[in-house]
């Protein structure tokens, strides 16, 4: 079941709302349990059983590793729950790439599994190794109620494309969290927003890209405007569904850590990785860079940790080269940066954007394409090599046939219209105006929305292959 669905919005959330509020403050977990096992087994019943072993052994893992905190079972316990939850990761994510990889050097032809992928696997597996690390580490106390840490693992508004929300984040909040009308409301607000962000920005710049596909045009013109458009797309799909699941959280008196930060306004890929993806970056740091030793070791140690870092994020979004060497591509960026680059970005910013907005533009080519050669291809296109002419009929359609909605996403991408409205907000009558104008403009666009998916329109999900 997707957020941007009819089933979702008009049946499934509704009744989870009634539930929710209906029942006294002691049920409030076991419904958010409940409703999350019936939401991730909508379109897959089969892989409950596997959530529920994941929570299962999460849950006696946790136990047994404080209460043999600081011997060598709490590590053995460790060691099992880390060897479990990547194992399985591993065996449903990523088995055919090995083993079609295993064929393609050897020169056999072991059969592939053909395993379909778990929806939100590489999320609550996350979920799950960060409160394992975490009890062992000591920084949190083991969960006794194993309702409490299933509501956690499982919770729909994050499951099937985050925030990766870690334990000691919302431990309390588990236990102890309040209701009110603000905090409804502005749930409600956050997730209209990334619910048209999602629908009314990256599913229609989507149709531009699903266009590119399947056309012959290799004009410079139209291989950028489907680079920009997929940048754009990836942007709007994934900050949307954090938006909606910071919102669903609110409602229900949680709140989720940010998950974007306007990353295309950064002056260095530095910069732009501290503000995209922000909850994975910091997983990634907190649980195995640091580990590694961080920067606190000699210097090739130091370039170890970066590249391994870097090739377990690429290798985290999907089970393919493509995304292997769009890790390592980043980390190639960032030790550029780290050693020389950084303080010559600096001395003029207007350079230093264009230089990001170029190299993450390149980036997710790469991340998009089918095999590298296709990649190539298409930054080979860009660049106007092989004689390829600058426009076609094509390319200058399709960029008047999108011109405004890719104008709405550049502009959507920067903080303009935030500051636009917290000006407005801070002029006289302008809290007056942006009172009675935001909910008018928020049914607006729920309607708009609605009407969209009614109309059965283009509506992907990028996050299967996570």
């Amino acid at each position: 079941m997707l957020f941007s669905s009819i089933p979702f919005l008009f049946y499934f959330l509704p009744i989870v709302f009634i539930l929710y509020f209906a029942v006294p403050k002691k049920l409030k977990n076991l419904v958010l349990l409940v409703t999350s096992l019936v939401f991730y087994g909508w379109g897959e019943p089969v892989y409950l059983f596997l959530m529920l072993a994941a929570i299962t052994l999460g849950y006696v893992l946790g136990l047994l590793i404080e209460k043999h905190r600081g011997t060598p079972l709490a590590k053995l316990y460790l060691t099992l729950s880390v060897a479990v939850s990547v194992g399985m990761l591993g065996y449903f994510k990523y088995a055919d790439f090995f083993i079609s990889n295993f064929n393609a050097v050897t020169g056999l032809s072991v059969g592939l599994l053909n395993i379909a992928l778990p929806i939100g696997i590489s999320f609550y597996t996350f979920q799950i190794l960060s409160y394992t690390i975490d009890v062992y580490r000591g920084d949190v106390a083991a969960q006794r109620n194993p309702i409490t840490l299933g509501a956690y693992i499982a919770m729909f508004p994050q499951l099937i494309a985050g925030p990766i929300v870690r334990y000691r984040d919302v431990e309390v909040q588990l236990r102890e969290r309040t209701h009110s009308i603000e905090k409804a409301a502005y749930g409600a607000r956050r997730f209209i927003i990334g619910l048209s962000k999602k629908l009314l920005i990256a599913n229609v710049l989507g149709e531009l890209c699903d266009a590119y596909g399947r056309s012959d045009d290799l004009s410079v013109l139209f291989s950028w405007l489907y680079a920009i458009a997929f940048a754009l797309q990836v942007y709007f799909d994934f900050s949307g569904y954090s938006d909606m699941a910071i919102g669903l959280g609110s409602i229900f008196g949680l709140k989720f850590m940010e998950n974007f930060n306007y990353p295309y306004i950064s002056a260095s890929i530095t910069e732009f990785w501290r503000r995209w993806h922000i909850s994975l970056g910091s997983w990634f740091r907190d649980y195995v860079y640091i580990p590694l030793g961080g920067n606190r070791v000699p210097k090739i140690c130091w370039l170890r940790n970066i590249f391994v870092v870097w090739m377990l994020t690429g290798f985290w979004h999907g089970a393919a080269w493509n995304f292997v060497i769009w890790g390592l591509y980043f980390a190639v960026m960032l030790l550029i940066e780290k050693l020389w680059l950084l303080e010559h970005l600096k001395k003029s910013k207007i350079l230093s954007h264009i230089y990001v907005l170029f190299f993450v533009i390149v980036s997710f080519v790469i991340f998009n394409a089918s095999s590298m050669s296709d990649a190539f291809l298409c930054i080979r296109n860009m660049l106007g090599f092989g004689g390829i002419p600058f426009a076609s009929a094509e390319g200058i359609y399709y960029l008047r046939s999108y011109a405004v909605v890719l104008v709405a996403g550049i502009v959507g991408a920067t903080p303009l219209a935030v500051r636009a409205t917290e000006k407005l907000r801070q002029s006289r009558g302008g809290a007056v105006f942006l009172t009675i104008a935001e909910p008018v403009v928020l049914a607006a666009l729920l309607l708009v929305g609605t009407a969209y998916l009614v109309d059965g329109s283009f509506n992907p999900f990028l996050y299967f292959r996570f």
